[in-house]
């Protein structure tokens, strides 16, 4: 039996189908995103289905953030019990399923502490809050800088797309908020220099273990560790964006394992509650300077998100996901691979960690990433540009082996006809 045939036909509720109109959908929602000529609304594992009943493999994931794929069991058990139990009330009182989620995130990180909020943009902004205060509290700087890099993505906040080192992201929105400065990711000398020249000013380096929108650019495990060892020496913080690598889509928990370090801060999200809104700021003891009134979250952390999120991290742990994330991400890049010596001409590097993996095109090539994208949907397969020249590989964690060479056959004819 095919993979095809052995996906059974969704319940398509048949008013969905015959109210749907782009143009009353664009003449209603605000236009912040450019938008693909695609309407999905059903989904199940890696397939997801579109109005008109096709079916497609889904290797976007929400962008990395459907960790257990669609309609997963375990999710749906935990939807189901929670949403008739308790939905939400507030953190004025003790929440005791975000106390077992905390406590999970805990024993499975380097961190002692767990702020939950809604987004990665409101949870790095948590991080941004927390060393600042850090910085005035402990530190004594009253001006403090936060060391970025450059082709980060933070958020869409104002403080967290100032902290992106795009300046694409900036344009139109300035003023931008002070205290923050870039430079090059992977470049140790030009961090200790930026340090030496601010003088005792910077209060944090906030970096991703992997970027992820600047192109699939995984650290450098010698990079991390020099900077690990320059902060300790400077008593600054190292804040780590886990939004996008954490969660197990690295192939660990968290994407500082693959450095082989631990951060002061670290922030979480996407995965974490596999589509259900739902972010964290971690930290060690040692920075946790937030009192009562320094941050809060109207939702962050409500019974329905962290009853949700509990069922993810337990199922990861339970199913031994993190095991087919190494298998999967090595058969995706030998795959890849194999085609980028099928087409030179078209794809210069494969990279990536566990299930987040990047193809680079040629930068002489007149194929762009958005070219590959937009053949591979309509050959049936979902891809995400991670820039103009890299197509990004982001698969659900549960992602099969027939899948992933469904995946590379699919790309093969996409790549063999553009």
């Amino acid at each position: 039996m095919s993979l095809d045939t052995a996906i059974a036909q969704p319940t398509i509720h048949p008013e969905l189908l015959s109210a749907f109109s782009q143009d009353e959908f664009n003449s209603h929602v605000m236009t912040t995103y450019g938008r693909f000529n695609l309407a999905l609304i059903k989904g199940e594992g890696c397939t997801v289905w579109d109005t008109e009943g096709k079916t497609y493999l889904d290797f976007v994931a929400g962008i990395a953030t459907c960790t257990l794929g669609h309609a997963h069991p375990a999710i749906i058990e935990a939807v189901t019990a929670q949403i008739q139990t308790l939905t939400h009330v507030s953190n004025l009182y003790y929440v005791p399923v975000q106390g077992e989620l905390a406590k999970w995130l805990v024993a499975h990180s380097c961190a002692d502490r767990v702020f939950f909020c809604n987004s990665g943009a409101e949870a790095n902004e948590g991080a941004i809050k927390l060393a600042r205060k850090y910085a005035h509290t402990v530190l004594g700087i009253t001006e403090p800088v936060i060391l970025t890099a450059n082709a980060s993505f933070h958020g869409r906040t104002l403080a967290t797309v100032t902290a992106t080192g795009q300046p694409k992201y900036h344009k139109n929105f300035a003023p931008l908020v002070s205290g923050f400065e870039y430079v090059p990711y992977n470049d140790f000398a030009a961090i200790e220099s930026a340090v030496a020249a601010l003088d005792g000013r910077v209060a944090a380096i906030m970096l991703e273990p992997l970027q992820g929108e600047g192109g699939v650019n995984p650290g450098q495990v010698a990079y991390f560790q020099q900077v690990r060892k320059l902060c300790d020496e400077k008593g600054i913080l190292l804040i780590l964006d886990e939004v996008q690598v954490g969660m197990g889509r690295s192939g660990k928990y968290w994407g500082y394992e693959q450095l082989g370090i631990e951060p002061d801060i670290f922030t979480s999200a996407k995965g974490l509650g596999s589509g259900i809104p739902i972010g964290a700021t971690l930290c060690k003891a040692s920075c946790n300077v937030f009192e009562p009134g320094d941050h809060a979250s109207t939702y962050g952390g409500n019974p329905f998100v962290c009853a949700v999120a509990l069922a993810v991290c337990q199922t990861l742990e339970r199913e031994n996901i993190l095991a087919n994330v190494q298998a999967r991400g090595e058969q995706l890049r030998a795959g890849l691979q194999q085609l980028a010596t099928k087409y030179p001409h078209t794809i210069s590097e494969v990279r990536g960690w566990g299930l987040i993996n990047g193809l680079e095109l040629q930068a002489d090539s007149n194929i762009g990433a958005i070219d590959i994208v937009k053949a591979a949907m309509a050959a049936g397969l979902l891809l995400v540009p991670a820039g103009l020249k890299v197509v990004r590989f982001v698969p659900p964690l549960i992602v099969s082996a027939a899948e992933i060479d469904r995946s590379i056959s699919i790309l093969d004819r996409v790549l063999a006809t553009i």
